[in-house]
């Protein structure tokens, strides 16, 4: 087995279609965009003890957010970790480890449902499965924009559009499953985690076992690459991992992730209750569950149409739209419960999450053109640390404030208001973070003797 899973086992010989590694992404990448459907799960597991209605012992809201952040912070985390070991090991090797985790890690969270050890779904959707996402999602990251060196934006675009995709096939699957399993004795959720790890552990594996590396020195037939500019911010040259955290453009590139995802995160986690509450009695748990999958629909439209923009008009560009258009966007979605208008705070949501899910897809693509493909790997996955601290603070936030706003008495219906003000502030501060990001300075670069080495580790 340890042979199989062996990078020069699956180094493509002259010839290979890079198209058919996309499939291998997807599949990987749908099956962990599950973690944006945990919404679904959310009320039932308040009642998992009551089953028609909460009572006493039954969860609150706040402590299964908890679940969720774990989960993203766990993912941000392993791939900072592990993003150097992916570089060496290949993306079969990490991409099986990646299933086992992210499979077990719903089989050990049904258990805790059985016994109502909450714990259990800490450690196992949340940190085991937390794991399985971080190694699933840049493993499919890395390998294809390898494989995609005239076309980065798109690349990644097409592999994180997966995990912004999850949600679609999952939202209204889980909901199938809850209504399946449930009975006067169980809401359903443990059944339903088991059944779904099955299927994702059959998934993924498939996916990991389809993946091929390029040869060091391959590139698509008949491409030149770009000529270095300082504007467009792109680079022929490498940058190592180590040395890439000890520039500002690295730090200025966190900053404008942590933003963009704090801001729409919270949105994503809360999805199916926020709707429910904000029109109450106008929306249904079924309609809310159709909502979460629509955001995950244009959540992944937005990671494949943002960044296959970003190739044409840079990627700076694109995020300084993210960061002037979204902060309107959000002051909207207050007004639209205000006036009771469902289309217009379902139109503001979709649109401010295809920005969320386009700047999901067009970093990659940025720290490449910054910093070299060599550790584009390893270094993206050290910048998803951004996204572990975002996705403890985006649900606290919304989360921690509804609570706090519905003690003070304020209607359930406006406690999400003074967060999506703030929201729209940590906006602002991103696009200032965006335009202070310039090229790395030359004493960074790897020689070319070092460059040599490095690649000759890895064969």
């Amino acid at each position: 087995m340890a042979g199989l899973l062996a990078r020069e086992r699956i180094v493509a010989g002259p010839g290979f279609n890079r198209w058919l590694v996309p499939p291998a992404a997807l599949a990987i990448h749908l099956s962990i965009g599950q973690v944006y459907a945990f919404s679904v799960f959310k009320l039932p597991l308040t009642k998992v003890l009551g089953i028609s209605q909460p009572t006493a012992g039954d969860w609150s809201q706040p402590e299964l957010a908890w679940i969720f952040s774990l989960a993203i912070f766990f993912l941000g985390a392993s791939a900072a970790v592990f993003g150097r070991w992916l570089e060496r090991a290949g993306p079969r090797k990490s991409g099986v480890v990646a299933a086992v985790c992210w499979s077990f890690g719903f089989f050990l969270s049904a258990i805790g449902v059985k016994t109502h050890q909450l714990w259990l779904l800490y450690l196992g959707y949340g940190v085991l499965g937390g794991c399985g996402l971080g190694l699933g999602y840049i493993t499919p990251v890395s390998t294809l924009i390898k494989w995609f060196p005239d076309r980065r934006g798109m690349a990644t675009g097409m592999a994180i559009m997966g995990f912004g995709g999850g949600a679609l096939i999952a939202s209204p699957l889980s909901q199938i499953l809850l209504d399946h399993y449930k009975s006067a004795t169980s809401v359903g959720v443990a059944e339903s985690f088991t059944t779904l790890g099955c299927l994702y552990l059959v998934a993924m594996l498939f996916g990991a076992f389809l993946f091929r590396v390029p040869a060091p020195d391959w590139k698509p037939a008949g491409w030149t690459p770009p000529a270095v500019s300082a504007q467009s911010l792109i680079t022929r040259r490498h940058v190592h991992v180590d040395q890439a955290m000890k520039t500002a453009p690295f730090y200025f590139l966190w900053a404008v992730l942590f933003l963009n995802v704090t801001a729409g995160i919270g949105i994503l986690e809360q999805a199916s209750p926020m709707i429910q509450e904000v029109f109450k009695g106008t929306v249904k748990a079924s309609a809310a569950a159709g909502f979460v999958g629509l955001l995950s629909l244009f959540n992944m439209l937005g990671r494949f149409g943002w960044s296959s923009l970003s190739d044409h008009i840079g990627r700076k560009r694109t995020y300084a739209i993210f960061f002037t258009l979204g902060p309107l966007l959000y002051v909207s979605l207050p007004y639209a419960g205000r006036i009771g208008s469902v289309p217009l705070f379902v139109a503001a949501a979709a649109v401010i999450i295809t920005m969320y899910g386009g700047g999901f897809a067009t970093i990659p693509a940025y720290l490449s053109d910054i910093f070299g493909t060599q550790f584009v790997g390893a270094i993206h996955g050290r910048l998803l640390t951004a996204w572990s601290i975002a996705g403890i603070a985006g649900p606290i936030l919304v989360n921690y404030i509804r609570e706090y706003q519905i003690a003070r008495g304020i209607p359930p219906a406006q406690a999400y208001n003074f967060t999506m003000f703030l929201m729209a502030g940590l906006l602002v501060i991103g696009f200032f973070c965006n335009l202070a990001v310039r090229s790395v300075a030359e004493r960074f670069y790897m020689t070319d003797q070092e460059l040599s080495l490095e690649q000759a580790a890895v064969r």
